[in-house]
């Protein structure tokens, strides 16, 4: 599938909080922003940036409120920083400062790069593979992104420090996805960043909301630690109720190993001894529908 490739620069500045897979991006020309397909189009900043999110990884949360309020919160441990550090690293932003409400300045505080796109999601946010400096090609045509391609962008270098989850929508072309499972499996395989900490499979004992973050020790799939985010912040004191609150969810899936349609993590989500929670099948093995 072709995506469109847009050329301008990453920013830093002001009360920019990046993590490790969103940044804010502006076009050299603000108005190719209009190129971009999806139901709601991209709405630039009066500095002409939208944030840019990486399209295939799921890096830990640095500040999550979800629908329900409450406090932003941090996933535990190093890694949520981490991810957040590399990236910034990666596009070549030299000298990264971090103000203690999380905001991000940088000097210089733009460097030059380019995003290859499919569309917006359902936020109005861009997704794309994110590469630095010079682009392959001419801005504001489509390119048939290859593999070659992939392994120059941010999403793929992530993936293979360990620093992100692979985290997968419809759309994104069979070769492309497998190229960033096999990324992530051998990072996991050689036990870098995050994974060795990682309890989505194993499980992690989980008693309220204070195991999932800060200086809890319970690291897991984001898309899992917003779920249970969402679930406390609704009221709920314990696990208890916690696959209903899935089911309501209603995440829609296909579990590519045995092509089964899905609707709800709980079927793919298992609770023993009333506080252990587990995933049952790898993230790599969901395909979910673009919402």
């Amino acid at each position: 599938m072709p995506m469109l490739l847009i050329k301008g620069s990453f920013h830093l500045s002001g009360r920019s909080k990046p993590d490790g897979d969103t940044i804010p991006f502006a076009p050299d020309y603000v108005g190719e922003w209009k190129l971009v397909q999806g139901c709601r189009k991209p709405v630039p900043g009066a500095n002409g940036t939208v944030g840019v999110r990486l399209e295939g990884v799921d890096a830990l949360e640095t500040h999550y409120e979800g629908p329900y309020g409450g406090e932003e919160v941090r996933q535990p441990g190093r890694f949520p920083h981490a991810a957040a550090n590399e990236l910034l690293a990666w596009l070549g932003f030299p000298d990264v400062q971090r103000g203690p409400d999380e905001a991000i300045t940088a000097v210089p505080a733009s460097v030059p790069g380019y995003i290859l796109t499919r569309g917006t999601d359902t936020y109005g946010r861009c997704v794309a593979l994110v590469g630095r400096g010079a682009p392959p090609m001419a801005s504001g045509y489509e390119v048939n992104v290859k593999v070659e391609h992939l392994r120059r962008t941010a999403n793929h270098h992530l993936l293979t420090q360990g620093l992100a989850y692979p985290t997968f929508y419809e759309g994104l072309p069979k070769d492309l996805r497998l190229e960033l499972v096999a990324a992530a499996q051998q990072a996991r395989a050689a036990l870098k960043g995050l994974w060795p900490s990682d309890a989505t499979m194993r499980g992690g004992k989980i008693i309220g909301m204070a195991s999932i973050i800060e200086e809890g020790d319970v690291v897991l799939l984001p898309k899992l630690f917003r779920r249970l985010k969402d679930h406390f912040s609704s009221g709920a004191p314990s696990l208890a109720g916690f696959p209903t609150f899935l089911a309501g969810a209603a995440d829609r899936f296909r579990i590519l190993s045995t092509d089964k349609e899905v609707v709800g993590l709980h079927n793919v989500v298992e609770i023993t001894n009333e506080h252990t929670l587990r995933m049952t099948r790898p993230i790599e093995d969901l395909l979910f529908e673009e919402k």
